[in-house]
C-alpha cells in the first residue's frame, strides 16, 4: 500500500504510539465455530510408545481405527496398524471419517442444547458449500474474483469423506438417520445399543453401525433399593442380541471398544452375544472385513487375500473362549509375540477384603 507524507525534510518526528485496539465482543453464534476441530487428525497424534498399543496387540488385534474426541466436530479418524517404527509407519489411512459428538456440555450460550448443536452442524455445512464455491470461482478467474480468506475449519470439513454420528437409543437412531441424510455425505452411526429395535430402518437407509458392546448392566455402586424401570430391564436383556439382529437384517456393523477397560473385554462382550444367537462367523466378520468395508480400506485389510497387508492373528483355541491364547500376531508381515500377562496381585492374609465375598 502507499505510505503517508513525511512530516519534515530533515528530522522525522517520532511515530505516535499505537493505540491498542479493544478486543471485539464474541458473536456467540455459528461464526465463532464453537468447539470445532476439523483440522485435527488422529494420524498426527499416533505414538508407537503408547502402552495401549501393545495391550491391544497382545489381545490379538492388529489394526485399529482411532479418532480425536474433543468438541462437536472432533477431527478426522485414522486406520492404524498396531506396530511400527514410528507413527507414520503405522498409518494405513489418515482420514477415514469426521467424528461428531453433538456435545452440549460447557456452553452457556449457543449451542447449549441438542437443537443448537444440530443447527450449528447445518450452518457450518452451508458455510462450507459457499466456501467451496468461492474457491472454485477464484480458481477460474483470480483476476476478477476476490480471493477468499483461508478458513481452516472449513478446509477440514471439505476433506470429509464420511461422518460418524452418535446414536444409542431408538429415538436417537431414528432422529440421526434423518439428520445424517441432510449432509449428502456418507455417514455411520456409532453407539447403536438399541439398534435391535431399528434394524429394518437401518437396512432401508443403508447406514452401517459402529456398535458399542459395553452392554448395559446394573452398576456395582448402585442403590440396592432402587427398582429399575421396565425399559431399563428390557435394554439390559436385549442389547446383547443387537449384533445377531443386525446380522440377520443384513446391516453392516463393526465393533467399538468405547468404555471398555481392556481390548479383551470386547471379545468377552461378543461371547455374550454369541450365547444369545450371534453366529461366531458374523462376530469375526464384524471385527475384520466388515470394519474394513465400513471405513473404505477393504482393498488392503480385513481378510486373507493376495495383495492385502499381511496382518494375521494366530490363536490357540476359540478366539471367544476365555481359555484361548493368542500365540502370535503378524503386522505388515512382521511377527509379534504377546506381552506376558502381569501376575495377579497377592491376596491379603488375615481376612477377606472389604467388598469381596469368598
Amino acid at each position: 500500500g502507499r505510505g503517508g507524507a513525511l512530516p519534515a525534510p530533515t528530522t522525522p518526528a517520532p511515530a505516535a504510539p499505537a493505540t491498542p485496539q479493544q478486543p471485539q465482543p464474541r458473536a456467540r453464534g455459528p461464526e465463532d465455530r464453537p468447539n470445532t476441530f476439523t483440522w485435527v487428525k488422529a494420524a498426527d497424534l499416533v505414538k508407537p510408545s503408547d502402552r495401549r498399543i501393545e495391550t491391544a496387540r497382545s489381545a490379538g488385534f492388529t489394526t485399529a481405527v482411532t479418532f480425536p474426541r474433543q468438541g462437536i466436530l472432533a477431527g478426522h479418524g485414522a486406520v492404524i496398524n498396531l506396530a511400527g517404527e514410528n507413527g507414520g509407519d503405522m498409518v494405513i489411512d489418515p482420514s477415514v471419517g469426521l467424528y461428531t459428538t453433538l456435545t452440549t456440555a460447557g456452553f452457556a450460550n449457543f449451542p447449549g442444547s441438542l437443537m443448537g448443536a444440530m443447527a450449528y452442524l447445518r450452518q457450518i455445512w452451508i458455510d462450507a458449500a459457499y466456501y467451496r464455491a468461492a474457491k472454485e470461482a477464484y480458481a477460474k478467474d483470480p483476476v476478477a474474483i476476490a480471493r477468499p480468506s483461508y478458513d481452516r475449519a472449513l478446509e477440514g470439513l471439505l476433506e470429509t469423506h464420511r461422518l460418524l454420528i452418535p446414536a444409542l437409543s431408538r429415538v436417537q437412531i431414528e432422529r440421526m438417520l434423518r439428520f445424517g441424510a441432510e449432509f449428502k455425505t456418507p455417514f455411520v452411526l456409532y453407539g447403536g445399543q438399541e439398534a435391535f429395535r431399528t434394524a429394518d430402518q437401518l437396512k432401508k437407509a443403508g447406514v452401517p453401525v459402529i456398535l458399542n458392546v459395553k452392554w448395559p448392566a446394573k452398576e456395582r455402586e448402585s442403590d440396592p433399593e432402587e427398582i429399575p424401570s421396565l425399559r431399563t430391564l428390557q435394554l439390559r436383556d436385549k442389547a446383547p442380541t443387537t449384533p445377531a439382529v443386525l446380522a440377520a437384517a443384513g446391516v453392516p456393523f463393526a465393533i467399538s471398544s468405547e468404555g471398555l477397560d481392556t481390548p479383551k473385554d470386547m471379545l468377552k462382550a461378543l461371547k455374550k452375544s454369541i450365547d444369545v444367537g450371534l453366529k461366531p462367523a458374523d462376530a469375526i466378520r464384524a471385527l475384520t472385513l466388515s470394519a474394513a468395508e465400513i471405513y473404505g480400506v477393504a482393498s488392503r485389510l480385513g481378510s486373507i487375500d493376495k495383495g492385502k497387508i499381511a496382518n494375521l492373528t494366530v490363536v490357540k483355541g476359540d478366539l471367544f473362549d476365555e481359555k484361548s491364547k493368542v500365540e502370535m500376531v503378524f503386522i505388515d508381515g512382521k511377527k509379534y509375540l504377546p506381552a506376558p500377562e502381569a501376575p495377579a496381585p497377592p491376596r491379603p492374609t488375615g481376612g477377606t477384603p472389604a467388598g469381596e465375598v469368598q
